[in-house]
């Protein structure tokens, strides 16, 4: 899903960080964030989701419990379109990962959810109240 696409790194502090188009700044470049950056720009470049409408690690308080999604994309109302669970590329994806992304889905209410490991990618819509699966990601438009 994401071969084609190049990423800035550089060395700071002789730990890599990898250039966060969203945040506009260097972040360190652990696994799952590799997955972020590259799920950002698939997003972007071959989906049509504007960076400008994108939130990274948006904080939520749920239950007391401060918590952070990976990625929620706008629309120009700004309401949730789709949010995002990153997990690292040697994570499976399981029901634990919609799960968490289940939980943030409260707070945000997208309308679609993706949770993806670099991989594989899972896509699901809510429509009356239910999740329902979905074949591809949504292109923005």
């Amino acid at each position: 899903m994401y071969l084609d696409l190049i990423m800035k790194l550089k060395k700071i502090n002789n730990r890599e960080h990898i250039f966060d188009v969203v945040r506009k700044k260097y972040v360190k470049n652990t696994p799952e964030e590799w997955v972020r950056q590259n799920t950002i720009n698939f997003l972007n470049t071959k989906k049509g989701y504007p960076i400008s409408l994108m939130s990274i690690e948006r904080a939520s308080s749920i239950n007391g419990l401060q918590k952070r999604s990976d990625i929620i994309c706008f629309n120009k109302d700004s309401k949730a379109i789709l949010l995002v669970e990153c997990k690292a590329p040697s994570v499976k994806l399981s029901s634990k990962a919609l799960d968490q992304a289940l939980i943030y889905h409260k707070v945000v209410k997208s309308k679609y959810i993706m949770i993806t490991n670099g991989t594989k990618h899972f896509c699901y819509e809510f429509k009356n109240n239910e999740i329902k699966p979905i074949g591809n990601i949504p292109h923005y438009s």
